[in-house]
């Protein structure tokens, strides 16, 4: 027994050392998943958190965005974990090979990348490697050759764990290359093979995020919304609440995102995530208008920080939204303070900015101003925060109405502000000023020379002669700090306040991110930022001896001089009455001029504050004030016209007195027309019942009963006064009107229509109708009164031709309706006929029957 037992332990013992080797398709496949991880599925994961590592570097807030993200990129999930891990963040590896790009689907049903032909190179495993591939296609690739080597699918179920790990790389890289429709494709397997998975939740989030990112916000957040149902792990509702808060904001939910955030704040406890969705938190609440949650939230960012430029905004942010009745000094105080202690005292310039903003929160202007130039003296932290220090400062003179000093302020924002945003809304608003600039000193000019014109030789003697002494002092106070300047010569008049160039650095030049260290000068670059850099901080200056007091870069005053037209060179004379009263105009041609040109630029002014800064107050009492001084009938009707149609609606009170004038003075212009019956413009929907109304009118007006049509269509204006379809029944009963009274009548009530429904097609046909009309109509010229003129002035229809867009508003008004009789009446039947002929060649359609839908445009257009 003992002989037989030993020979067959010898066999077994050979047999088992032979080298027969199984192919790798014969090998079990239960055994893959314990390669999976220690192979492919580590290099994709290494690749993904390499990318994360390289992104999170770079990563830098931008505060004075909307709403910041809450999770950087060191806090994304990894794969299946929540986070980065520390081992992998400390083996990260520079990924230089590309991943394999197999042609076909693979057996997880997934398409497989493919790299671009003639690069392919070929590794030690059999893949395909292409050359230039991101780190994120790295992955990707990774991630995809995992799933096609070690996927073990049976009876439709997928048996290797580690797979799921794989198919979320893949999830995530394609993501964040902006491929969301693939992630979604990648997502399908999952669902299907995977279903049971205690980690589904996770996929379910990642399905969400890329619907989000193809802006499908409906299904995004009824994923989301149903995962919120559910009982899922508490990891994952953390995670689920981040990505949910942030869809709701990309999709203007801000209330529901609010609450979302709510709850976000409560699961996590990771400091720094809960510092950052407070912060994010706080924006919410503060475009929603709720100043003091947001405050509250704010202060949650900033108990919570971990970070310094956090601790910094946050307090920023809090000052912010200071309310004004809180106690101002106590935090007034606290800032100050904090300002002065270690590493805040860099951030001293962006804490006088946050106290300028308190300060205007509490009606405390001037001490704001005080603040916020204190922060221009101080060390530059973030340019951001001094553009916008500019900003407020520049506000102040708008409000001032000093558009010189104002534009000069928002020009120093612009050349010094980061986010592009905020740039181009200023920029916009530094060319509003500009043009308002232009006129406001065109006004002022022309006004002192009218004036002065006005005055007699005794009140032009006394008036230079108070300017004069004016003079004399400025003069002498000049003189004084030159001769100050020259006894400082020779002594250290270097300039060591923070907007030095020499206070930023201890070298004796700034190096200018120039990378190869050497002498300044011989550096062509060095010295061409250097010198933009120089004129950033100090301006033009002239190479001069203390070139830091003696300025010689132009003063507001000095600009402000110059829009008025004063001279600022020194004459022999200008200390003689004589020399300024000689210069003043006395031919009344040129004096005519200059009031006509001063009219004009007020006409404009007016309107350039309600266009550009809807300011409704403003503009009205600059127009009143330029229809006191009696401008040109032309003007006058304008700036009568656009005082009525800014205050109407919501300023009855204001624009009582230009209706009257135009009522009174101007009876038979389009404007007066305009002031009896404004029309609303916010139309709502068309009725059925409008709709049949107008194919009655219109049917009337086909069988040539003008009168019965134009009745149907006053009943229905009178009682339906906002539907949209009144800018069209106004048109057809202009039409009417042509027929009925003539095209001297048809003219105006097609005027009217222009102007008051300027943007809808009815009004553009108005226009084009006009333009036609006004070409060949002779008619009997009369004035504002009605009244006949003798003498036969210029045509104002011809005059009207000269600018199209422009209502009739000169001396050759036309007749009162109904002032012609049955023989003037025009006959309209004849195709020949100019109205018939303008309605088919602008597309009204006079003559044909309206389709089964009311027509867009002039009667009977079915378009």
């Amino acid at each position: 027994m003992k002989k037989n037992i030993l020979f067959l332990l010898v066999i077994f013992l050979v047999a088992s050392c032979a080298t027969k080797t199984k192919k790798p398709e014969q090998r079990s496949k239960l055994l893959k998943g314990f390669s999976t991880y220690y192979n492919t599925l580590f290099n994709a994961k290494d690749a993904l958190n390499s990318e994360f590592t390289s992104r999170d570097k770079g990563h830098k807030d931008n505060f004075y965005a909307p709403y910041i993200p809450i999770l950087t990129f060191e806090d994304q999930p990894l794969g299946s974990d929540l986070g980065q891990t520390a081992a992998f963040a400390e083996n990260s590896m520079k990924m230089a090979e590309v991943a394999n790009r197999p042609s076909s689907r693979n057996n997880s049903g997934i398409p497989n990348m493919q790299g671009p032909p003639g690069n392919n190179q070929t590794n030690s495993d059999g893949n395909s490697l292409s050359k230039g591939a991101t780190t994120l296609e790295i992955a990707e690739a990774k991630a995809l050759k995992a799933i096609n080597k070690y996927s073990v699918t049976r009876n439709g179920e997928e048996k290797n764990k580690q797979i799921f790990d794989a198919y979320m790389i893949l999830v995530q890289s394609r993501i964040y290359q902006n491929k969301p429709l693939e992630a979604l494709d990648a997502l399908n397997p999952v669902f299907t093979r995977m279903k049971d998975d205690k980690r589904i939740p996770l996929a379910r989030i990642y399905q969400g995020v890329a619907y989000d990112k193809i802006k499908d916000y409906h299904r995004a957040h009824e994923t989301f919304a149903k995962l919120r149902g559910e009982k899922i792990n508490k990891t994952y509702a953390k995670l689920l609440s981040i990505y949910y808060a942030e869809s709701l904001l990309d999709a203007g939910k801000t209330e529901d995102a609010a609450k979302e955030l709510d709850l976000a704040f409560e699961l996590n406890s990771n400091r720094k995530l809960k510092s950052r969705i407070a912060y994010l938190r706080g924006q919410v609440y503060e475009n929603l208008g709720q100043n003091d949650k947001a405050r509250e939230s704010y202060a949650s960012a900033y108990k919570y920080s971990n970070d310094f430029e956090f601790e910094v905004k946050s307090q920023i942010a809090i000052a912010k939204t200071f309310n004004g009745k809180g106690d101002y000094n106590g935090a007034k105080n606290y800032l100050e303070s904090i300002s002065k202690k270690g590493t805040y005292g860099s951030r001293k310039n962006e804490f006088y900015y946050a106290l300028g903003l308190m300060a205007n929160k509490a009606g405390k202007k001037d001490e704001a101003q005080q603040f916020f130039r204190k922060s221009l003296f101080e060390k530059v932290s973030d340019p951001q925060v001094r553009g916008l220090a500019y900003y407020e400062i520049g506000k102040s003179y708008l409000e001032k109405n000093d558009y010189i000093g104002a534009g000069s302020y928002y020009d120093s924002a612009l050349a010094v502000m980061t986010y592009q945003p905020s740039k181009i809304l200023l920029q916009d608003q530094s060319a509003y000023i500009k043009k308002i600039s232009k006129n406001y000193y065109l006004i002022k000019k022309n006004d002192s020379i009218l004036s002065l014109a006005k005055m007699n030789d005794g009140q032009r003697q006394d008036f230079f002669s108070k300017y004069i002494a004016k003079l004399k002092i400025k003069e002498e106070k000049e003189e004084q700090e030159r001769r100050r300047a020259e006894r400082s010569k020779g002594f250290d008049t270097g300039d060591y306040n923070a907007n030095s160039l020499f206070a930023k650095s201890g070298n004796a030049f700034e190096d200018f991110g120039v990378t190869t260290k050497g002498f300044y000068f011989s550096n062509t670059g060095t010295i061409s930022k250097g010198t933009s850099s120089f004129k950033q901080i100090w301006g033009d200056r002239a190479l001069s001896d203390n070139w830091r007091f003696s300025k010689k870069m132009a003063s507001l005053d000095d600009m402000k001089n110059e829009a008025l037209g004063v001279t600022s060179a020194p004459n022999p004379r200008r200390f003689e009455p004589a020399y300024y009263i000689e210069q003043i105009p006395t031919d009344q041609g040129r004096l005519s001029q200059l009031k006509k040109d001063r009219d004009t630029a007020s006409l404009g002014l007016g309107i350039m504050y309600q266009n550009y800064f809807t300011n409704t107050p403003l503009a009205t009492k600059t127009l009143y004030d330029l229809v006191d001084v009696k401008p040109e009938e032309k003007v006058m009707l304008q700036a009568l016209y656009e005082i009525f149609a800014m205050n109407y609606e919501k300023s009855p009170q204001a624009s009582e007195r230009a209706k009257q004038i135009l009522m009174t003075d101007y009876p038979y212009t389009s404007y007066a027309e305009f002031a009896r019956n404004p029309k609303n413009t916010s139309f709502v929907k068309s009725s059925e019942d409008v709709e049949s109304e107008y194919k009655k009118a219109y049917a009337l007006y086909e069988s040539e009963k003008f009168a019965e049509s134009k009745a149907v269509i006053d009943q229905a204006l009178q009682k339906y006064p906002k539907d949209a379809l009144v800018p069209k029944l106004n048109l057809l009963n202009a039409f009417n009107t042509g027929k009925s009274s003539g095209k001297e009548v048809m003219i105006l009530q097609l005027e009217q229509i222009a102007l008051s429904y300027a943007k809808t097609p009815e009004g553009i046909r108005a226009k084009e109708m006009l333009n036609y009309l006004k070409s060949d109509l002779g008619f009997q010229p009369t004035d504002n009164k009605g009244n006949p003129v003798i003498q036969q002035p210029a045509s104002p229809i011809q005059q009207g031709n000269q600018n199209n867009n422009q209502p009739m508003m000169n001396n050759g008004t036309l007749k009162k309706p109904g002032s012609l009789n049955n023989s003037q009446t025009l006959e309209m039947t004849q195709p020949q006929n100019p109205i018939n002929n303008a309605g088919q060649q602008m597309g009204t359609g006079i003559g044909q029957k309206p389709k089964s839908n009311v027509p867009a445009g002039g009667p009977g257009d079915s378009k």
